[in-house]
């Protein structure tokens, strides 16, 4: 792959294809109406015309190339834009398949580095083989190997059935309100049939956004699968556009274990992670990470296989709080709880659905100790661990305050031993495992024995 090289010659296609399609279905909705005119035709066609030159113009004053260790990417016509992406920052490669593209068998390539906020690079078109290709090298020359080293192989662990993924996106909170519209439909009319009316045609557009909803996430999450390799967690998913994208291990700042309140009975449950990085495309904000999911919907034991088969982490028993919370926190009282092993903290919260979060110690940024009103009138107190993030934490909520003073010196300690052990481990693995120069470290997962993994102990 050396030397300047251009995309996909489709990519004009690809690019003005939405625009085309739109186009294609106004013709089409004249025709049926009989209100066609050739003026019309004309300015539409027009239109089509400009956004293919648009996308012929961009393709022609966009190159890339692989030189030695770094991507180049130049683009633009009246403002040139020239990046160079060394491949030891390389935090992730993500390959993206839109449907259109697909049909014509392309692909897009995303590139993100260390310390970025956003994709810093984007070769969208290529072929697919040649997408997959480039990959491999990228993710080759950033762990110090020859680019011509082949993507490592990897170990399928879990996928999510269609059915399964349907009844759970149903089944969300969002359905108690449709309930309470359809009783309230039911028993309005024998007050007043004005408002049974009223209450119709908001159930209507209620229940077209409540679809919309569950179309969005089946289409997402559609055909998820998730696999684990020596690079990192390799998840599959989407109906028509899909994405096949890595998550470093060394990324990982928090997993959270999620239980709704309707998939309790069933023993369902979802697994997230909160990536250092961007906001993504899923459930993500602009507090410097981003949340990708592990398994969109599965039962618990098939969750922490996953927990302990792709990150290594492995369930520890969690201790209540003192029995006089209760009158602090009488609805969340009976979820609360939390634990530590000396590398990882873990604390389950909430109400109504249940959230059990583990944080690595290597991974605290800072450490709080927070005592409210409340709690000092019941003699109890809070320690939060802070991850990088706003929202990414481990709450040990109305702990004894004596508990709480140790356990704020204790998370202290052992936070700056395990990044000292981190960073001890990273320059030990340079060259040595594999790793760049950007020194990353991989948590490599337990080996494939090829046995199932035994069920972990219960929290």
């Amino acid at each position: 792959m050396g030397g300047w090289q251009r995309l996909h010659p489709l990519t004009p296609i690809v690019t003005g294809g939405r625009v085309g399609v739109v186009l294609l279905v106004v013709l089409a909705e004249d025709s049926l109406r009989g209100s066609r005119n050739l003026v019309s035709v004309v300015i539409e066609l027009v239109l089509l015309g400009i956004v293919m030159l648009f996308g012929l113009v961009k393709w022609l004053v966009t190159r890339w190339a692989l030189d030695g260790s770094t991507l180049r990417i130049e683009t633009g016509l009246l403002r040139r834009d020239a990046r160079q992406l060394p491949l030891s920052r390389i935090q992730a490669v993500d390959v993206v398949r839109p449907f259109l593209a697909r049909a014509f068998g392309l692909a897009e390539l995303r590139v993100r580095l260390a310390g970025s906020g956003r994709s810093n690079g984007r070769l969208a078109y290529l072929a697919e083989p040649v997408a997959i290709e480039l990959r491999a090298r990228l993710l080759a020359g950033h762990h110090g190997l020859d680019l011509d080293t082949p993507e490592p192989a990897e170990r399928p662990v879990a996928t999510v059935p269609a059915n399964q993924l349907v009844i759970s996106a149903v089944l969300a909170p969002t359905s108690f309100v449709a309930a309470l519209l359809v009783a309230a439909i039911i028993a309005l009319p024998e007050i007043s049939r004005a408002a049974a009316a009223a209450t119709v045609g908001f159930l209507i557009v209620y229940l077209i956004g409540f679809v919309r909803q569950i179309w969005r996430r089946v289409v997402d999450q559609y055909g998820f699968a998730v696999g684990v390799a020596p690079d990192g967690i390799r998840v599959r998913r989407g109906l028509f556009s899909t994405v096949s994208e890595t998550i470093p291990y060394a990324r990982v700042q928090a997993v959270r274990k999620l239980e709704p309140l309707l998939w309790r009975p069933l023993r369902w449950c979802r697994l997230e992670v909160d990536v250092a990085g961007s906001a993504g495309q899923e459930q993500g904000s602009r507090s410097g990470r981003m949340t990708k999911s592990l398994l969109p919907v599965g039962q618990l034991e098939e969750a922490d296989q996953l927990l302990y088969s792709l990150l290594g982490l492995k369930q520890f028993p969690l201790t209540k709080p003192p029995p006089r919370a209760v009158w602090k926190a009488p609805l969340s009282y009976h979820f609360l709880a939390s634990g530590s092993d000396g590398s990882v903290v873990a604390a389950t919260t909430g109400r109504f659905r249940k959230v059990t979060t583990w944080v690595p110690l290597e991974k605290v940024q800072s450490v709080r100790r927070v005592q409210g009103p409340l709690q000092r009138a019941f003699n109890l107190a809070s320690v939060k661990l802070d991850a990088a993030g706003r929202r990414v934490r481990a709450e040990l909520r109305d702990r004894e305050v004596e508990e709480a003073d140790h356990l704020f010196e204790q998370f202290v300690v052992e936070s700056r031993a395990a990044r000292r052990r981190t960073a001890s481990r990273a320059r030990t693995s340079v060259g040595a495992a594999g790793n760049g120069p950007g020194g990353t470290l991989f948590v490599q997962p337990p080996a494939d024995t090829g046995q199932p993994l035994p069920p972990p102990p219960p929290l």
